[in-house]
């Protein structure tokens, strides 16, 4: 499907990816210095992204574009995880989760690609601990990923997107680590 533009058509895809980044703020000036030091990682899985965990969780040094040591990322996505179990502490409103939030949604799993704040913390989420270790942090995240795997019950509604299928909340949580993950690449010595 084709939209009209002055002197141009613009196809839907387009048109969704660029009202997803304005809803989302992600079409503000950091978003070039984002561009720069981001690799562009895509999972659609999350055995896919543990890979890239495992990868770089056996890198002694990483060079980093975030605020966030490599551990307390990965807590922050094992408690993704975790929540999208037992449930968000403090989502949004159900309008939000089903206009903007759900908007939001449609526009990553469209693209294959979330982009976020990096340094934002999930809403009510305890504080990320600087002083986690890398270990701790990634057998928090592999058994997250284990139980969501083996997860039967029906799944929490996610603090922005709302209600999400099983596989859809799988991507959702591949987007996010593959995001994140972004930000980090092994230190190369000169």
């Amino acid at each position: 499907m084709n939209f009209r533009h002055p002197g141009r058509a613009v196809k839907r895809r387009q048109v969704l990816v660029s009202t997803g980044a304005i809803v989302l703020g992600t079409a503000g000036p950091e978003t070039a210095h984002a561009v720069a030091t981001d690799r562009q990682l895509v999972f659609s899985t999350l055995v896919q992204a543990m890979q890239e965990v495992k990868a770089l969780a056996g890198v002694r040094s990483l060079n980093s574009s975030t605020e966030w040591t490599f551990a307390q990322t990965l807590v922050h996505a094992a408690q993704s995880i975790e929540y999208s179990m037992t449930g968000f502490p403090q989502p949004k409103s159900s309008l939000f989760q089903h206009t903007v939030g759900a908007a939001a949604f449609a526009v990553f799993d469209l693209r294959g690609r979330m982009s976020h704040g990096l340094a934002e913390p999930i809403p009510g989420a305890p504080a990320l601990d600087a002083a986690t270790e890398t270990y701790q942090a990634l057998e928090r995240l592999e058994i997250a990923v284990a139980r969501f795997h083996a997860w039967s019950s029906a799944l929490k509604p996610h603090f922005a997107y709302g209600e999400l299928s099983k596989p859809a909340y799988e991507r959702a949580h591949a987007m996010h680590l593959a995001n994140h993950l972004s930000a980090f690449s092994a230190d190369s010595v000169s």
